[in-house]
């Protein structure tokens, strides 16, 4: 499996993710299919040669090609699942039935499917049963690899020559790929780091300072090292980069969508109009992490603020008055 040649890849979801996306295999010198459900704004885009909508400025690659038609995005080598974590699902069931047996689905979404509990790769397993699913995560805001700055990422399979063929496949010499066998490990990561941010994001819309947010994220990285550790991950790969090093990026600033509505809900606005994986992913992963005896108070004070359970002084202040205890 692991010989495999990925010289036509496939990008299903034709936000500003997926377009990065398809810009970057077509720069590792693959030709990229990427897939738009709006068949008109996918024509425009061909013509154009741009996403206005999501990635005003910056070109497609001669080597994207845009298009509405499922069955050229099918008819690719392996396939990048580019939609929001909670819609992966009902996208795999249109494009289940095109699939060649065995090709790789490889899901960038982070987050975790309410109701199952299920993370992307039992998604794809039992959606697309056909296909052999792989995880891509990191730390990676989308304007930065669609133009072709300097990022590196973690892509993951259970066949460890399959992750190594898919990372080469993808790799250039503007997004450098790890491989790795620990597909929930990174999953976890991609999936946990969002709540967080959303936290960061309140810390700062609150202006509660430089110090509570460094605070905030190590406490957060400790609570997502003790799901990770429960739920089978590998602690290299949650000290790595689509653990550690996607929680220093997406805690940073209001580029991260997470810390943009968090950011907002702090600053008593609106929450800021653009998707917030981390807002559904919120109460799945508390849910998950009380099924198994993990401390999780950050991402549980988000969830009861998302919920309305708390207000979030109401939430400052349980965090704050949590019994003393030794840090771990």
């Amino acid at each position: 499996m692991g010989t495999r040649d990925f010289r036509r890849v496939g990008v299903m979801g034709a936000g500003a993710w997926g377009t990065a996306l398809a810009n970057a295999a077509a720069r590792a010198g693959q030709q990229a299919v990427l897939w738009g459900r709006d068949a008109p704004a996918m024509a425009q885009m061909a013509r154009l040669r741009e996403n206005q909508a999501d990635l005003p400025g910056i070109a497609l690659d001669p080597a994207v090609t845009p298009t509405g038609d499922l069955d050229a995005l099918a008819a690719a080598d392996a396939v990048l699942l580019v939609v929001p974590a909670q819609a992966c699902r009902e996208a795999l069931g249109r494009l289940a039935p095109l699939l060649r047996p065995g090709a790789p689905v490889i899901s960038c979404a982070k987050g975790i499917e309410r109701g199952t509990r299920a993370f992307m790769s039992e998604v794809i397993a039992q959606a697309a049963p056909h296909a052999v699913p792989a995880v891509l995560s990191g730390p990676s805001f989308a304007s930065d690899v669609a133009a072709g700055l300097p990022t590196a990422v973690t892509l993951a399979a259970e066949d460890a020559a399959l992750a190594q063929a898919l990372a080469a496949a993808l790799g250039s010499t503007t997004l450098r790929l790890y491989h790795s066998t620990d597909v929930r490990g990174v999953e976890i990561g991609g999936a946990a780091k969002n709540v967080l941010a959303i936290a960061a994001g309140i810390v700062a819309g609150r202006r509660l300072g430089a110090s509570a947010a460094a605070a905030l994220v190590a406490r957060g990285f400790a609570e997502l090292m003790r799901f990770g550790r429960a739920y089978g991950a590998k602690a290299e790969t949650i000290t790595g980069l689509s653990g550690l090093g996607d929680l220093i990026l997406t805690t940073s600033g209001p580029q991260s969508r997470n810390f943009a509505f968090g950011q907002a809900l702090g600053a008593g606005t609106a929450g800021g109009g653009r998707l917030a994986e981390g807002a559904f992913t919120a109460s799945v992963l508390v849910e998950m992490a009380r099924a198994r005896n993990v401390d999780v108070p950050v991402s549980a004070a988000v969830d009861a603020v998302l919920c309305g359970r708390l207000s979030i002084d109401g939430a400052i202040e349980a965090l704050m008055a949590r019994p003393q205890k030794a840090e771990g």
